[in-house]
């Protein structure tokens, strides 16, 4: 008979059984309608277009676990142990519904008690119950005795009561089956671990045994109710939010930024809670601590003052503070930042919740994104900040690249070069004078006006033509594509730019464009059809594999060298592009490919991007430098790039580190111009 059946005190089972469930979910109604109202302070803002992917998406990752299992390493196995004591616990809470809600509150306990389901079930539930234990003793280990990294700074009391309910709840269950089979003097071996404490319980009156299985059962109840109405107050709500957040993650292309109307000036970036977007703010519930995004982050790992995860904790605080004041006073959007400052004691969320050093640290390399288990958009928050410290707060950071490109259309201070001079003597067509083209070659402001830069240019387009291309550029009427302005949060820049890049591409009918720089290739491919500009954009990794395989280029001469390949940011982990460039450089004969133990998604930024190349790094190691150690390592005698910001950074890196003789760093076009012997000396 189930406990629930009973009486106690003279009060129905059945009466005690909802009356505490009814307090419980009232209880977690309550705070989930809070949380609820905390969202409804940020913006609106569509997650629910292609709702059937969505929830099939959301499904499959959270189902199969690959959100955690997608970044178990050697040296870091935590996420095989989470995903057991996810399927472990989706297993439990189905039983719970089954055996507790079904079988005792509903009173239909008689329908499955002693029947092969109930014994094949509980039988799995014992294996899933072992499993969880060990890997919540392993949990325990790794965050209060060994103190992974990745969780430094949040080891705190609640990490603790969580790890202690879901190991009292799997106890329970065990002590509840060995009791139950030793009152009820059965004699099966199913479940394993039940039977198995039943027979040593053997010497226990089977009244005594029944007593204190009906005591456990109720135990067990109050906890699994307790869990219930502590998880939304708790900083494990990724609990409830992470699978949903999963759902509704960014479906747009991964370069891309979220556009805003620069001629609205109530929306000219981020400086207050209500600026965010709803999805913004339900990041902070879905985070799930793990410290993934902070033992990936160049910044952090660097010394700088950015911790993405802590980013996402202290709005998702802040949130929580200034939350109830602003729903009380029927704060909206349109509340300034003032009165929020006021609202919350002086606290503001750019200085006090999230410091200016912080936002300007970030290369938007996206690392954090790519490994975060909830698909946490970090990015998307730095720049709405530094959006508002641009276009309202009239920052001076970056003032001097931003006027330059105003006045200029180029970053670049004290350049010698016109956008024309690297071409002299190769007879290049340029459009305004020769529009019968097939390919528009965009040069790119570092491309075009820097002179280590000028080498890849140079190369490249001795390439093209050497495979018969039909392609021009434009000369002094290209200017920058924008990504320095729209980066460093010069929204108005950028759409200036943009446009005016849009209306002369279309006016020459430009229909596909090749460039060697990834955030030239990022932003016309990604970013330009928000504005109207849609063009095929193809990087010069891709067209070189393409002209390789259709012999189209002379087959290299042997190099007899190890090279190392850096993964450009834009181009790797925004585009997806990590093959084509592997297979330029596998194109040459004798060349020794060897990876950086950090490749590919897991690939670790040059510090160039998000318009840090133009900002001074005063803060903590040059990530360049860091960068640049990793490639020696190797013992490459050439560190290859497929980008003009990660070649100029690592050119600064390698004359600090006094290694600029050793170590060469070359973009793969200008390895493979030196071996097809179009330029340059074939030797490493």
């Amino acid at each position: 008979m189930s406990p629930v059946a009973e009486n106690y005190f003279g009060i129905s089972g059945y009466a005690i059984f909802w009356i505490l469930f009814v307090v419980a979910i009232v209880l977690f109604l309550q705070r989930a309608y809070l949380l609820v109202r905390f969202l409804k302070l940020g913006q609106p803002e569509n997650r629910f277009d292609h709702l059937g992917y969505r929830i099939t998406n959301m499904l499959i990752v959270t189902i199969s676990q690959w959100c955690n299992l997608r970044t178990v390493k050697k040296n870091d196995l935590a996420g095989i142990g989470h995903s057991f004591m996810f399927w472990g616990f989706c297993l439990f809470l189905l039983s719970y519904f089954i055996f507790i809600g079904f079988g005792g509150g509903l009173g239909f306990d008689r329908l499955i008690t002693n029947t092969t389901f109930e014994k094949v079930y509980s039988s799995i539930l014992d294996i899933a119950a072992l499993l969880i234990l060990i890997s919540l003793l392993w949990a325990a280990i790794r965050r209060y005795i060994l103190k992974s990294p990745r969780l430094r700074g949040h080891t705190g009391a609640e990490a603790g009561i969580i790890l202690s309910l879901v190991g009292s709840l799997m106890l329970l269950h065990i002590l509840i089956e060995g009791f139950y089979l030793a009152g009820t003097d059965s004699a099966s071996v199913w479940p394993p671990v039940g039977a198995a404490l039943a027979k040593t319980l053997n010497g226990i009156p089977q009244n005594t045994a029944l007593t204190v299985y009906k005591g456990l059962w109720w135990v067990h109840y109050l906890v699994i109710l307790g869990f219930l109405v502590f998880i939304p107050r708790s900083k494990h709500l990724h609990i409830l939010a992470s699978s949903i957040n999963v759902g509704l993650k960014s479906l747009t292309p991964k370069g891309v930024l979220t556009a805003i109307d620069i001629n609205n000036k109530d929306n000219l970036g981020i400086s207050k809670i209500q600026d965010f977007s709803w999805k913004d703010l339900l990041d902070g519930y879905a985070c799930t601590v793990c410290g993934r995004c902070n033992v990936t982050c160049p910044a952090q790992l660097s010394g700088k003052p950015l911790s993405p995860r802590d980013l996402i904790l202290n709005l998702k605080g802040y949130l929580f503070e200034i939350g109830p004041s602003l729903i009380k006073n029927n704060a909206t959007a349109l509340l300034s930042e003032t009165a929020t400052a006021s609202a919350n004691h002086g606290k503001t969320l750019i200085g006090n919740v999230v410091s200016e050093e912080a936002i300007w640290a970030c290369t938007t390399c996206r690392a954090c994104q790519e490994v975060c288990p909830s698909s946490n958009e970090q990015m998307n928050k730095i720049i709405g900040m530094r959006r508002h410290l641009q276009m309202v707060a009239m920052t001076e950071t970056a003032e001097d690249p931003l006027k330059n490109l105003w006045t200029r259309g180029n970053p670049w201070r004290g350049t010698l070069y016109s956008r024309t001079d690297w071409a002299e003597g190769l007879d290049i067509k340029i459009v305004g004078e020769d529009s019968n083209i097939d390919t528009l070659f965009w040069v790119g402001c570092t491309g075009a006006l820097e002179d280590r830069s000028l080498k890849v240019v140079q190369a490249l387009a001795k390439l093209m033509k050497q495979a018969g291309m039909n392609f021009g550029i434009l000369g002094e009427e290209e200017t920058c594509c924008g990504d320095p302005s729209r980066r460093l949060g010069a929204e108005h820049q950028f759409q200036m730019l943009a446009g005016n890049n849009i209306q002369i591409l279309q006016s020459y009918n430009i229909k596909k464009i090749v460039t060697a720089c990834p955030h030239c290739f990022n932003t016309l491919k990604n970013e330009y059809p928000q504005l109207g500009g849609h063009f095929e954009v193809i990087h010069h990794s891709q067209l070189l594999a393409e002209l390789f395989k259709d012999h189209k280029l002379n087959i290299p001469q042997r190099r007899d060298c190890k090279v190392t390949y850096h993964e450009s940011c834009y181009l790797g982990r925004y585009n997806n592009i990590f093959d084509p460039p592997r297979q330029v450089l596998s194109s040459i004969p004798g060349l020794n490919l060897v990876e950086m133990e950090k490749n590919r998604k897991d690939g670790f930024c040059c510090g160039g991007g998000g318009g840090r190349i133009l900002l001074e790094e005063k803060i903590g190691q040059r990530i360049s430098e860091m960068r640049l150690g990793q490639a020696l390592e190797t013992k490459a005698e050439i560190v290859a790039t497929a980008c003009p910001f990660c070649l100029q950074m690592f050119e600064d890196a390698a004359k600090a580190k006094e290694v600029e003789e050793s170590l060469k760093i070359k973009d793969i076009a200008e390895l493979i111009a030196e071996a097809t012997d179009v330029s340059g000396d074939p030797k490493c």
